[in-house]
Parts: C-alpha cells; sequence; structure tokens
C-alpha cells in the first residue's frame, strides 16, 4: 500500500517534473524564435535606413542638379535681356539725337516763315494802299461810289443768273417731260397690253320678240288685263304697237327691265298667258335673275382677285351687268377698270390687292343710281362707307370723275384706268349728232383765240390741229396758245381720255423767176 502510494506520488513527482521540463523548453525554443525574429526586424530596419539614406542622397543630388540647371538658365536669360535693353538704350540715343537734328530744323524754318509772313504783310498793306487807290481812281473816273457799282454789279449777276436759270429750268422741263411721257406710256401701254380686255361694246336692248302679231293680242288679253298684271308686276312699260313681230320694255330699271324680259319670253313660250300665270313666270323670273346677279358678283371678284368683300356688294356688283354706260357694260367695264388699276399698281410698286379692289369698286354707285338721288359718284362712296371698305377705297370712288382731290397714288390710278377702259377704240358708242357736236364745238373753240387762221379735229376728236397766222403769232407764243386752248377744252367740254393740241406755225416765202 505504501509502495503504490509511493510509487503514485513518484509519478505524480515525474510527470510534474517532465511537465515543468517541457515547459522550459518551450520557453527556450520561444526565446530563440523572438532572438530570430528580432535579429531579422533589425536586418530590415537596417536595410531599410540604408535604402532611405541612398534614395536620400539621390534626391538631394537631382534637386542640386536641377538648381543648377534653372540657375544657368536664369543667368542666361539675364544676360539675354541685359543686350536686348542695351540694345534699345543705344536705339532711344539714336533717335533723340535724330530728334534733336529735327527739332533744330523745325526751328530755323519757323524763323524763316515768321519773317516771310512779315513780308507778307507788308505786301498785302501795300497792295491794299495801291488798291484803295485804284478803286478812288476808279470811282472818280466813273463817277460812281464803291456802294454803287456793287450794287450795278450785283444786279448785273443777278440778271445773268435768272437768264440762265430760266434756260436751265426750260431744258429741265422739257427732258422731265420728255422722260415723264416716255415711262407713263411704258407703264400704261404695259398694262393694256397684258389685260386682256373685249373691245367690243356691248349693245343691250330690252327686245322681245314674237312669233307674230297675233301674239300681241294674247299679250294685251281681254280688256288689258294681262298687259296690267305685266306692267304693275314688273314696273316696265310694254310698248306693243310700234315694233312689228316685237315687243319693246321701257323703264329705267335694268333689273326690272331684265325680270320683265324673262317674265314675257316665259309667257310666250309656255302659250298660257294670264295674270294667274304672268305671276308665277314673274316669280321664277325674279328669282333666275338674283341668281345670275349673285353668279355674276361672284364671277367679277374671282376674275379679279379681290375677296372678303360684304355679300351685299357683291350683290351690288351683279346688278352691274344689267347696266350700260354709252353702251358699255358696267360690270365688265368695272372688271377692267380693276385689272388696268393692278396692272398700273404693279408698275409702280403699289399695293395691288387694294388698287384692285378700288378699280372694281369705283362705279358700284351705278347699281343703285336710279333708287336714290345724287350722282353715282356719292352713292358709291356711301355704299363704301357703309359697308366698312378702307378710306382708299372712298377715295378712289370720290375722286375717279375729279369731284374731289385723289389723296393716294391708288386714287390717281384708278382714275386713269377707269379714263382707259373708258377711251379706247370701241369701248363706247356715241350717235353721229354727238360725235359731230364735239368735234364742232372743239374747232369753235380753238378758232376763237386771236391769230388762229384754222381749226381741224382729227382722230375722232382725239387732237385738234390749230393753224396759227404766223404773222400775228410768234414762236414763242405758240407754247401759251396750246396751253390756253387746252385750257379752255378742259373747263368747257366733257370727254373721256385726253385731247392733243397741236398747234402749227408756218411761214413760206414764194417767188416767181420769169
Amino acid at each position: 500500500m505504501i509502495w503504490i502510494i509511493i510509487g503514485v506520488v513518484v509519478a505524480v513527482v515525474l510527470i510534474v517534473a517532465a511537465f515543468f521540463v517541457g515547459i522550459q523548453y518551450r520557453v527556450k525554443i520561444g526565446e530563440a524564435q523572438i532572438g530570430g525574429a528580432e535579429k531579422k526586424a533589425q536586418d530590415i530596419i537596417n536595410t531599410a535606413k540604408q535604402q532611405a539614406e541612398n534614395k536620400k542622397r539621390e534626391v538631394l543630388l537631382e534637386t542640386k542638379e536641377e538648381v543648377l540647371k534653372t540657375k544657368t538658365e536664369a543667368e542666361r536669360e539675364i544676360k539675354n535681356s541685359r543686350d536686348e535693353i542695351a540694345k534699345q538704350e543705344s536705339r532711344i540715343i539714336q533717335k533723340e539725337e535724330s530728334l534733336d537734328q529735327k527739332m533744330t530744323g523745325i526751328e530755323e524754318k519757323t524763323n524763316q516763315l515768321a519773317e516771310k509772313d512779315k513780308q507778307l504783310e507788308e505786301k498785302l498793306a501795300e497792295a491794299a494802299e495801291i488798291h484803295n487807290r485804284h478803286v478812288a481812281e476808279l470811282e472818280k473816273i466813273a463817277s460812281l461810289t464803291r456802294e454803287e457799282a456793287k450794287k450795278a454789279l450785283i444786279e448785273n449777276i443777278q440778271d445773268e443768273a435768272r437768264l440762265e436759270a430760266a434756260q436751265s429750268l426750260k431744258k429741265i422741263e422739257e427732258e422731265t417731260k420728255e422722260n415723264a411721257n416716255s415711262m407713263a406710256k411704258n407703264i400704261i401701254g404695259t398694262a393694256i397690253q397684258r389685260c386682256a380686255a373685249d373691245h367690243i361694246a356691248e349693245f343691250t336692248v330690252s327686245v322681245v320678240p314674237l312669233p307674230n302679231d297675233e301674239v300681241k293680242g294674247r299679250i294685251i288679253g281681254r280688256e288689258g288685263r294681262n298687259i296690267r298684271t305685266l306692267e304693275t308686276l314688273t314696273g316696265i312699260d310694254f310698248i306693243i304697237d310700234d315694233t312689228p313681230e316685237a315687243v319693246v320694255l321701257s323703264g329705267f330699271d335694268p333689273v326690272r327691265r331684265e325680270i320683265a324680259r324673262l317674265t314675257l319670253e316665259k309667257a310666250v313660250s309656255d302659250g298660257r298667258i294670264q295674270p294667274a300665270k304672268i305671276e308665277e313666270f314673274y316669280e321664277k323670273s325674279k328669282k333666275e335673275v338674283d341668281d345670275i346677279i349673285k353668279k355674276e358678283g361672284e364671277r367679277a371678284t374671282f376674275e379679279t382677285n379681290v375677296h372678303g368683300l360684304h355679300p351685299e356688294l357683291v350683290r351690288l356688283l351683279g346688278r352691274l351687268k344689267y347696266r350700260t354706260s354709252f353702251g358699255q357694260n358696267v360690270l365688265n367695264h368695272s372688271i377692267e377698270v380693276a385689272n388696268i388699276t393692278g396692272l398700273l399698281a404693279a408698275e409702280l410698286g403699289e399695293d395691288v390687292t387694294m388698287a384692285k379692289r378700288a378699280g372694281l369698286l369705283h362705279d358700284i354707285g351705278k347699281s343703285t343710281d336710279q333708287d336714290q338721288e345724287g350722282s353715282h359718284v356719292s352713292i358709291g362712296a356711301e355704299i363704301a362707307r357703309k359697308y366698312k371698305e378702307k378710306d382708299v377705297v372712298v377715295n378712289a370712288i370720290m375722286s375717279h370723275h375729279g369731284d374731289v382731290e385723289p389723296t393716294s397714288v391708288i386714287s390717281v390710278l384708278v382714275a386713269a384706268a377707269d379714263a382707259i377702259s373708258a377711251a379706247r377704240p370701241g369701248a363706247r358708242r356715241e350717235n353721229v349728232e354727238t360725235y359731230i357736236k364735239r368735234l364742232r364745238q372743239l374747232e369753235e373753240i380753238a378758232t376763237g383765240f386771236k391769230g388762229v387762221d384754222k381749226a381741224f379735229a382729227i382722230q375722232a376728236g382725239r387732237e385738234i390741229r390749230v393753224i396759227v397766222k404766223p404773222e400775228a403769232v410768234n414762236d414763242d407764243s405758240t407754247l401759251m396758245l396750246a396751253k390756253d386752248v387746252a385750257k379752255k377744252i378742259e373747263s368747257e367740254m366733257e370727254y373721256p381720255g385726253q385731247i392733243k393740241v397741236n398747234v402749227i406755225r408756218e411761214t413760206r416765202a414764194i417767188e416767181y423767176a420769169s
């Protein structure tokens, strides 16, 4: 038992001893490892220090080299700057020397000029004294003072200037007239050439042909009831007995006359001529004419490219289809005037649209002038104002016959286009008596002037040739005579277009040799 305990104790002692021995061994091994690591770390630190020292030396070396290089470049630049400054100082010194020389020369020239000025003043004073002596001698010789001589000289110069100015003015006036006439002819000729207008006057007569004279009795009806119905409904007089196989309609309103014509034609064609049927035909004819008026007004605006008109203005334009002036259809005339006005406006750079509008509406008053008092000009202007047309259009309507002064170029163009349309060949017709009367009046106006020998109206009254007595009228007076004749024609006659006054003076010397 004891031995067992001893053995256990010994075993425990051995185990403890072995444990401590193991610990000591591990401690020695750890110390040995720590010592190796410390040595290795110290070696690394030493190596790093060595490398850092080497890098520091390299950086210092490079820095020294860079500083040396910069210093060398700076010294070279300083040297170059010093050389440039030295050159500039040398140039400045040279310029200063040159300026000094110039200043010296200028001072010498200034002194010379001062001397010359002094001499010139002396000479001027001497010349003034001589001039005064000459003036005094001239005044004594001419018996005129200086002021009187100056006044006479000025008057002579003014007279010469007036004469030269009059001659120049006459020349300029002749050149201006020549150029203006040429330009106006070109513009108007181009406008008329571009305006494709019908050159045949329209003869509108309200005559209804009949198949035979027996129909006249049916038109009159029992106790005249049919013709009374026709005249009551249409407001037109039916003249039956004067023309064989025809009925003439008489009335101032062309629209009513057209309705009456259609009504009668429908009644004659249908054969049932009685009051009830006449009323039916009248209503149909009235509607038909209203439709035609509307279509004709729209056609006029379409052909002239004038848009935005009030519907009532379009209807009034359509009524002009049944209105004539000296045989010229007023609607066709208005369309033609609109086109000519537009072409003239385009040539002059004016508003073409407004010009066409004014030209188309210039005779709008003729559509209702039978129903109202006043001229077609005043009626047309009132209509244009009523339907809010612009002032340019209103003035063109009022001034196209010279009733008021035109306020715009478009108004003048409308008046010119109206004269062109009315005066062209075939536009209007006149009876023989009116034509002969106008020619005779032209000749009487011309022969009424003193010194006129004969006068002849030619070219359908477009020109009057006035032959004067050469011993009574000189060349200078012919121009004034032509102007006086033209003014008297303008004040005493009414005519479309222009009348040329041609004054002729001729002197002949005749001798016979025997």
